[in-house]
């Protein structure tokens, strides 16, 4: 005997309870936008909808960095020095490769010992989507699910590479490079591209014997920027260094963050870069519901795959077979 489908939950009560800050509804919450189920899908929308009123007052910081790096130690030192000053941490994962590996962020959770057990902290995986844009997605909407719920400061880690990095910089205010000390070598092959997307770099693990190659390498990424233009021509990028593990420099880091929005503010820019985060999710949002459309209906899943082997096969260009798929969802 098959198991009967989960409910479609009470909208208007999980939004209250939301609001109300129960984390068992938070977790509901994210579970519904994560669903491919149309009914669940479309409570989710209506959800979202229904709470977009008490979102975006979160300061939302985008981290991201070389694997050894330290992001997750960082994450929980950063996130257990703002509990400490009174904030409700949220952190969430973009991860283009979970479909096919699972992800790291679950070992990541484990590695956040103390905001793993922190009542006034929240860590979420990312969801295992087929595309970045659908794991992008689910992380937007998770994002101003936390909101919602009271969280007012929103971590999103990059695991992945390349694209993830500037997925997680369109939906955040401010975006952290994380790098090591010993820079020297890396510099011949520094991700411009990264760097360019970065608001701020952060060398980690500047303690113990490591502080003098921590202060070396900070003096070499800033010569870095100084030749690279910056992102806005309101903010400079700063380059700090800290220790995730003793927690030195924690402080510096922050308040750059609260610098940056301070200056985006007050030229207008953190107003724009938000609209433009807003349209760019909707262009997200319609790209993955046409490929769910694709995966759901079974009549164009058949022609589809019968126009794979064409393609496959040589028979027909790719350029056509787009077009007929393209009319398909007419």
């Amino acid at each position: 005997m098959n198991a009967s489908k989960p409910a479609v939950p009470d909208i208007s009560a999980l939004a209250r309870d939301l609001r109300a800050g129960h984390r068992a509804a938070l977790a509901r919450a994210i579970t519904l936008v994560e669903s491919r189920r149309g009914d669940h899908q479309a409570a989710a929308r209506e959800l979202v909808q229904a709470l977009l009123p008490d979102t975006g007052k979160a300061v939302r910081v985008g981290i991201t960095g070389s694997p050894g790096v330290g992001k997750s130690t960082t994450i929980d030192a950063l996130g257990m020095f703002l509990i400490e000053r009174g904030h409700k941490v949220a952190v969430l994962a973009v991860d283009p490769s979970s479909a096919r590996t699972g992800g790291s962020i679950l070992g990541d959770k484990t590695r956040m010992a103390r905001l793993a057990v922190s009542d006034q902290a929240f860590i979420r995986p990312s969801p295992s989507s087929g595309t970045l844009g659908g794991v992008a997605a689910k992380t937007r909407e998770a994002m101003l699910l936390c909101e919602a719920a009271g969280f007012d400061v929103v971590l999103v880690e990059t695991v992945g590479i390349g694209q993830s990095e500037t997925a997680v910089c369109d939906m955040t205010d401010s975006f952290l490079a994380l790098m090591l000390p010993g820079a020297g070598d890396e510099l011949q092959g520094i991700k411009k591209g990264l760097v360019e997307l970065a608001d701020m770099i952060a060398i980690n693990k500047a303690d113990g014997d490591n502080i003098k190659r921590a202060n070396l390498a900070a003096a070499d990424y800033r010569s870095a920027l100084h030749i690279l233009a910056p992102r806005s021509e309101h903010w400079h990028p700063p380059v700090e260094t800290y220790s995730a593990l003793t927690g030195a420099g924690l402080d510096r880091l922050w308040q750059k963050i609260l610098d940056h929005r301070t200056a985006m503010n007050a030229s207008g820019e953190f107003a724009g870069r938000r609209r433009e985060q807003q349209v760019k999710w909707m262009w997200s949002m319609l790209e993955s519901r046409m490929m769910a459309r694709l995966r759901s209906d079974a009549a164009i899943r058949a022609r589809v795959k019968k126009m794979e082997a064409e393609v496959a096969a040589g028979r027909i260009s790719p350029a056509v077979a787009a077009e007929q798929i393209a009319e398909m969802l007419h």
